[in-house]
Parts: structure tokens; C-alpha cells; sequence
């Protein structure tokens, strides 16, 4: 062996430090350029090529994701069904797309069976989307709104994994999904109007659709003061969740709008919506059949949502709580809707399912409420939508006509509007008749003037009658 031949310790040291220099710059050179998914990705494909696979009997491990918790809706189940729309694979075969008439965006989802495989922090990470409708575990039932309950409720994901990582996942993993969808929906906020399905009796009764009135603070025919008041309440109300928690109060603000037809109040509804990206879910009382069934309804709700209940005076029939006690040796048969069901869902123990939520009732008859609907802490702000002004109709005129600037029309209609009452509605509808301003004011100022004849005509009968001497008796 020709020992001459054998490298030196000095060349040994010199190659290793070379070797090592220039590891360590294509190191730092592979995290300064290459984004961090893909250096977990790169890394996973190596780790799995160069190490053996060890095999666990029963290594892996499942999270099921249900539709609905047998009470109310999973939102979990939401969430997930958003991420997995957004992560496209190139083993899925099947995917179930929609487009509603009013929607310009498809929207993709998992169909039955289904699977994606997403990868975190080098971890694989299998989900199935299960939706079994054809099967009917109780074989009994067969009534239909049970079995659409049913059919409703059996979806679920299943999320597959090694078992070693399953402190990762709900740890990191789960909560990461929850950001990146929280960061989807505040980017792409679609607000959508929430009904009662046909399928009333089961749960997750709620039927979606996106809304699509545009009414908003600009094109409101409030008075200026009565439309600042409302947008600071609104403002300070979402701002303050640590308020409410620090007092031990639920998270909620009531408003009650009232005033006569026409006056805009589903427009002010609209408007709050959109200012502030709630969801509406609009309650139909007369829907409604018992206080059971009304707090499964509003446990349904999701968090920044408005609760609606329009025209609660005609909608349904809610006896005072003093004309049913003395009622009370009558017969109850059945469960039933009762208004202190109603305050106890807005007010009392229930309301504090949930966080972020406006409740909202409509009347044209404020007198023929119960006070215990009125008072502070269930309609906190009690909102008049009265007969039109000159500050609501300059709203109007710059929103139907785009007129900016002062009308030589606008002297005569503030005048007229001093003398008579007239609805937004009214105008609205005058100012729509034609795309020339002055045809549209000029058959505003005849509409006013009519008004203000019917009403002098009124005036004059009601003068004539209180005159009239009537005949002496026999």
C-alpha cells in the first residue's frame, strides 16, 4: 500500500470545510427563494424516497366531520366544505358544481365519496366528503319531511391521517384551515338572505340564498342625524366584544323600526346588512309552532347575522302575558308559540348562543306591542321611519335622477311637502316613470298637489259637518 498516495489531515479538513460551506449556502439559498409549502412539499418527497416506510398495523387515524350535531347546524362542517372547494386535485373524478340565476360565480364541492389529499408541514392529510342519501338508518319512518331531516343531517367529512400526527392536526392544522377560510370570506363577503325551508321539522331548516338588494346608507331616505345616530351604534356595537363579555352580556343589539307602509323599513334592513356583511335570516312567525321549535331556529343562526321579524304585530298572534294568565285554567293542548317563548329566545338565557347578532323587528303599529318587547336590552333602539322630508327626498331625487345640485322644482316640493304626507315608496315610484328630471318632478308636484286638495277636501267636509245645525226635537 503506498501510504504517499493517502490524502493528508490538512486536504481532509479543507475538503470538509468546502463541502460544508457549500451546503450551507444552498441551504439558506433554498429558504430565501423557495416559498415555505413547497420546501415542506420538496422535503416530504425526499424523506419518503430515501426512508424505508415502516408499517403500523392501525396507524391511521380519523376525524369525522358531521353536517349537523342532531340540534343545530355544525359550522365546522361549513368551513371545511369552503377550504376543500378551493383545493383542486388531480385524483378527484367527480365534483358537483351550481350556479344560481342572481350568482356569477360557480361554485365547486366534493360529490359523494370523494377524495383530496392536502399536504401540511410535510403531512398528508386524506379527506372524504360521505353523503349517503339513499340509505335510511331507521327503516321505519318514511313521512316525508323525516325523511328529507334525515338526508339533510347524514353528511359528513372524514379526515384521514397517520395517527403520529395527530396532536399536528388539531393543534395547527385545524386551525390553520379556520384562518385561511375567515381570510376567503372576508376578502370574497357575500351576503346571503336565509328562509325557512319546506322541509320545516328537521334540522337545518335554513335555506340560503345571496342578497341581492343594493340598498345601502347613501340611497336611504332618512333625515342625516337619524341615519349618523344608527351607523355609530352599529359601529360601536361590533367593536365592542370584550365590553359585552367584561359586563356578562350577550353579544346583541335589537332595534325596532316602526312606521307606517312604505317608509323604507326592509330597505333599512337591507341597508344594515350591507354595511356591516351580515347574513339576514329572515323569521316568519306564523312558521313557527312552538317555543321548542323557535330556539332550534335561532340556534340554526350563525354568528354575525341579523335576526328579522317583520310586521310582529300582524304576523302572529302573541297574547299578553296577563291576558294568559288569566286564561290559564284553559286546556293547553300541545305545545304552543307563546310571546314569553319570544323574549325568552331574544332576552333570556338562549340569547346567549351566539355572538355578534342584530335582532330587528318591524311594525307600522308600535302601540299594539307588548312593553315587554319594547323595553331596553331586547329593542335597545327604537327607530320612527316617518313620511318623507326634504333632506330624504334630496337623497332620492340625486339617487333616481342624479340630480347633484339645486332644482328650480325643489322650492315648490318643499313646500308641498310641509302641508302633506307622502311615502318614500311614493316618490320613489314618481321618480321612475321617465329618465327626464323635469317629467319626473312635474308629476311628483302633481301628486303632492292632489294630495294636498284631498286633503283640504277633508278638512272642508269635516268643517261643514261640525256646522250643521240640526233640527230642534219634538
Amino acid at each position: 500500500m503506498n501510504l504517499n498516495r493517502l490524502p493528508s489531515q490538512a486536504t481532509v479538513y479543507a475538503t470538509y470545510a468546502s463541502v460544508s460551506s457549500t451546503v450551507m449556502l444552498l441551504r439558506a439559498t433554498f429558504h430565501q427563494i423557495v416559498p415555505r409549502q413547497v420546501q415542506h412539499y420538496i422535503i416530504s418527497v425526499i424523506s419518503r424516497c430515501f426512508q424505508r416506510p415502516i408499517v403500523v398495523k392501525n396507524s391511521q387515524f380519523t376525524l369525522l366531520v358531521e353536517k349537523s350535531d342532531g340540534i343545530s347546524q355544525n359550522h365546522l362542517f361549513d368551513i371545511f366544505e369552503t377550504y376543500m372547494s378551493t383545493k383542486p386535485n388531480p385524483a378527484t373524478k367527480c365534483l358537483k358544481i351550481s350556479q344560481s340565476q342572481r350568482d356569477h360565480k360557480i361554485t365547486t364541492k366534493l360529490a359523494q365519496s370523494e377524495k383530496l389529499t392536502d399536504f401540511y408541514q410535510g403531512i398528508e392529510i386524506t379527506w372524504e366528503f360521505i353523503c349517503p342519501e339513499s340509505e335510511d338508518t331507521s327503516g321505519k319512518n318514511n313521512s316525508k319531511g323525516s325523511s328529507d331531516a334525515m338526508k339533510h343531517s347524514k353528511h359528513w367529512f372524514e379526515l384521514r391521517f397517520e395517527n403520529v400526527h395527530k396532536e399536528m392536526i388539531m393543534e395547527s392544522y385545524i386551525p390553520f384551515v379556520l384562518k385561511e377560510v375567515k381570510a376567503m370570506k372576508n376578502a370574497k363577503r357575500v351576503v346571503k338572505l336565509h328562509t325557512l325551508s319546506d322541509g320545516f321539522g328537521g334540522p337545518g331548516c335554513w335555506e340560503s340564498i345571496t342578497l341581492e338588494h343594493s340598498s345601502t346608507f347613501q340611497t336611504l331616505a332618512m333625515e342625516p342625524t337619524e341615519k349618523k345616530a344608527l351607523m355609530d351604534d352599529l359601529d360601536l356595537f361590533v367593536k365592542r366584544r370584550d365590553f359585552f363579555k367584561k359586563v356578562g352580556r350577550a353579544w346583541k343589539r335589537g332595534y325596532l323600526l316602526y312606521g307606517p307602509p312604505g317608509t323604507g323599513k326592509s330597505s333599512l334592513v337591507a341597508a344594515i346588512a350591507n354595511y356591516l356583511k351580515f347574513d339576514i335570516y329572515d323569521l316568519q312567525l306564523m312558521n313557527v309552532t312552538s317555543d321548542g321549535w323557535l330556539r332550534r331556529l335561532l340556534l340554526g343562526t350563525a354568528n354575525q347575522s341579523i335576526l328579522v321579524c317583520e310586521d310582529i304585530d300582524c304576523s302572529v298572534d302573541l297574547p299578553a302575558r296577563k291576558a294568559r294568565a288569566k286564561n290559564a285554567k284553559q286546556p293547553d293542548h300541545g305545545p304552543k308559540f307563546t310571546l314569553s317563548g319570544l323574549l325568552n329566545c331574544i332576552d333570556g338565557i338562549w340569547s346567549s348562543c351566539g355572538d355578534e347578532r342584530i335582532i330587528i323587528f318591524t311594525t307600522n303599529h308600535k302601540d299594539k306591542l307588548d312593553d315587554a318587547l319594547l323595553r331596553p336590552g331586547r329593542m335597545d333602539m327604537h327607530i320612527h321611519m316617518s313620511y318623507l322630508g326634504m333632506n330624504g327626498f334630496k337623497t332620492l331625487a340625486s339617487t333616481y335622477l342624479d340630480i347633484k345640485h339645486q332644482h328650480w322644482r325643489f322650492r315648490e316640493i318643499e313646500e308641498l311637502l310641509g302641508t302633506v304626507q307622502v311615502t318614500p315608496a311614493e316618490v320613489a315610484e314618481e321618480l321612475m316613470k321617465s329618465s327626464d328630471a323635469d317629467v319626473c318632478l312635474g308629476g311628483l308636484v302633481d301628486l303632492l298637489n292632489g294630495k294636498k286638495r284631498k286633503k283640504a277636501s277633508v278638512a272642508d267636509g269635516e268643517n261643514t259637518t261640525h256646522g250643521v245645525e240640526l233640527p230642534p226635537t219634538s
